[in-house]
């Protein structure tokens, strides 16, 4: 019936059902078995199933002869590893590699290659703990940053760069970098002379500017911030929702929390901003998204995580940021930044039909809500001591201030006075623009 001519393809078609273990044990039948099961197009799929490769490359990105011996050198390096999740972590560094690539490549240039199994295990000796597999995979493809800093050059160099980024108000800056192994080591035994507890918690992000640290339960895999009291009470709060971090399951948060990271990131929701003339990730919401999981107020499809609104022209961007190094969940203070971004169209100012080439900032009016009550209501010259001038096609005028909230989450929402030319020289009668309500969330997620 001519169906001879098919038997490689049918072969082949029911080796790819069997998957990679049973096609080794099926080559050893016959010469002709071996054959087929050794073709490269069969492996290309096993690679790309298995460990999400699309070239042949082994764990380290080298080239290889071919994709059946890249598979076999990463069954032989992870092989102590469920392949699911190796796949699921190279794929989450796979993203936040390609996005800082793109758009930050100075802090893509920090990425350490991965650590050994025989690094880890020399870390978990001197940690004295076993740390979560998922973490263990994490590290095996990235140990973490290079930023230490050597001298003041170095440090105004790598200070910025961390991974996870952060936020400046005032004279409050954070910004949160991934520690490498030897890190963690220093900064964990640091913390527990310091505070004296440790509790299994290891110390795996931290801000090399304000203090802010991101601990590890090494018992239930949990991911946690320290609180203002953390120093005092040891207070701290979970920073992964706790119904996604539960035993058994091959994640524990350090891994739910970059994956988190890279889905904001590749969403635009997280964007870079220069900051003190050095770039730096901003984790305040750039765009109206909210997270997979956000904690919200009554009616969360009418308070966005940026809001945005232009009147007569003036377009004002408001986001906000949780401050847990700030805040006391024992003492009910709820510490937040809020960032302000405004600019002028390219048509400028129009107001009643008049057109006008620049507006400036007189005064403004904040009303700002824990739950649905309002607990403060704001009248006042400038923002931050200042009366921005806005022109066509400047960039955003920013800038971030704060508030704490007995209780979470709340808003804010207001306006601001303009006046068309400038204060010196008024051309036009004053006019608001609203500052659509913006959120001040209790997150799921807390960075």
């Amino acid at each position: 019936m001519g169906l001879e001519s098919l038997e490689g393809l049918i072969l082949e078609t029911i080796l790819l059902k069997l998957g990679p273990r049973d096609v080794i044990a099926v080559a050893c039948v016959s010469s002709r078995l071996r054959s087929i099961s050794s073709d490269d197009r069969l492996w290309r799929v096993f690679c790309a199933s298995d460990f999400d490769l699309s070239s042949p490359e082994d764990p380290h990105g080298n080239p290889t002869p071919s994709f059946k011996v890249a598979y076999e050198m990463w069954m032989r390096s992870f092989s102590m590893y469920p392949v699911p999740l190796v796949k699921r972590v190279k794929q989450c560094w796979s993203a936040i590699r390609s996005w800082m690539a793109a758009n930050f490549p100075e802090a893509n240039e920090t990425l350490r290659r991965g650590a050994t199994e025989a690094e880890i295990k020399q870390a978990e000796d001197k940690l004295g703990v076993k740390i979560p597999i998922p973490t263990k995979v994490l590290y095996r493809f990235c140990d973490g940053q290079d930023t230490v800093a050597f001298d003041n050059s170095d440090a105004r160099r790598l200070a910025p760069l961390g991974i996870i980024g952060g936020y400046k108000f005032y004279g409050h800056l954070v910004n949160v970098h991934l520690l490498s192994l030897s890190q963690i080591i220093e900064q964990s035994k640091a913390f527990e002379k310091e505070i004296g507890f440790t509790n299994r918690k290891i110390v795996v992000a931290t801000s090399y500017y304000f203090e802010k640290s991101f601990f590890l339960s090494c018992g239930n895999g949990q991911l946690y911030v320290g609180t203002k009291d953390m120093s005092s009470t040891g207070e701290m709060m979970p920073c992964v929702p706790s119904k996604l971090v539960k035993p058994g399951l091959p994640q524990d948060a350090l891994l739910l929390w970059l994956e988190e990271h890279c889905r904001r990131l590749h969403s635009g929701i997280l964007r870079t901003r220069m900051l003190l003339d050095l770039r730096t990730i901003s984790i305040f919401p750039d765009a109206p998204h909210q997270s997979h999981s956000q904690t919200v107020c009554s009616h969360p499809e009418a308070i966005p995580a940026c809001s945005i609104a232009v009147t007569n022209g003036v377009k004002v961007r408001a986001s906000a940021v949780f401050v847990p190094e700030l805040s006391s969940l024992a003492r009910k203070e709820h510490f937040y930044s809020y960032s302000i971004r405004m600019s002028l169209s390219p048509d400028g100012c129009i107001l009643n039909g008049i057109y006008y080439s620049s507006c400036q900032l007189s005064s403004r009016h904040w009303i700002i809500k824990s739950k649905d009550y309002v607990i403060d209501d704001v009248s006042g010259d400038g923002v931050i001591g200042k009366y921005p001038l806005l022109k066509p096609n400047q960039e955003e005028f920013v800038y971030e201030s704060c508030t704490d909230l007995p209780e979470a989450p709340g808003s804010i929402e207001g306006s601001f006075t303009f006046v068309p030319g400038r204060l010196g020289h008024q051309e036009g009668a004053g006019f608001d623009v609203k500052v659509a309500p913006f959120l001040l969330p209790f997150p799921d997620y807390i960075f």
